[in-house]
């Protein structure tokens, strides 16, 4: 069927496979091939067939989710299954989806599942379109950015500051993977640690732009670009 997604159970504890089963069932667009009981028996898997979805367990023998989740070179999307909430930190560095705290709740279990959906579509838009908002993790949860209130991003890690309007919130997102979320029409990077708007521009300089009250640097390699981009505009 088409739009259906592949999907796979890996959890050491039979109950937890009968639980999710049950909800996977219930959901049309997925379609449950493959279940294992540790991760040796799925990185098996994973490493001869392509996986839309995993559904991980955390806390199994010998090797823990986390540890599956750092072994695999590429893992499928992945939402996190586990009685513990200590980890729900830690696991967002990985890139999964969400984190399930069992017992899982079928009503909570649809919300990953819409997030997976939401995530993993194409989108079905005129190339001449373009998104009003783009959706990062915050706080352990994602969170719509409206583009029209982002003024610039700075690195921080393995996370982006995001200052809009004065506020500024703390995204886990690489300054690359941010930047591929944003519409190139409006945004640009001006230096290795910074994209800003290019609309939010108050002034510049042959080193900074001025954007608010704050001056950023702008990198050698990207002065070019900016200033050919800022006369067009």
């Amino acid at each position: 069927m088409k739009g259906v997604k592949t999907c796979i159970i890996v959890d050491d504890e039979p109950a937890a496979h009968y639980v999710l089963i049950n909800y996977i069932k219930q959901n049309s667009r997925l379609n449950l091939v493959f279940q294992a009981y540790n991760a040796i028996e799925a990185m098996d898997y994973i490493r001869e067939n392509k996986i839309d979805l995993m559904f991980l367990d955390i806390n199994m023998p010998e090797i823990s989710g986390i540890e599956l989740l750092k072994i695999i070179p590429s893992p499928p999307k992945t939402i996190l299954t586990t009685a513990y909430s200590e980890f729900a930190l830690e696991s967002y560095d990985y890139g999964v989806i969400d984190y399930l705290l069992k017992p899982i709740y079928f009503p909570r279990f649809l919300k990953s599942i819409e997030r997976f959906f939401l995530m993993d579509s194409s989108p079905i838009v005129e190339e001449s379109s373009e998104p009003n908002s783009i959706t990062v993790k915050i706080d352990g949860e994602f969170k719509d950015i409206a583009l029209h209130k982002l003024m610039y991003i700075q690195s921080f890690g393995n996370y982006v500051k995001i200052y809009k309007n004065k506020k500024i919130c703390l995204a886990s997102i690489s300054t690359t993977e941010f930047e591929k979320l944003l519409p190139e029409k409006g945004f640009m990077r001006i230096h290795k640690s910074y994209i800003v708007a290019l609309d939010k521009i108050k002034n510049v300089d042959k080193d900074f732009v001025q954007i608010e009250e704050e001056k950023l640097p702008i990198g050698i390699t990207y002065k070019r670009q900016l200033f050919d981009r800022l006369k067009m505009n």
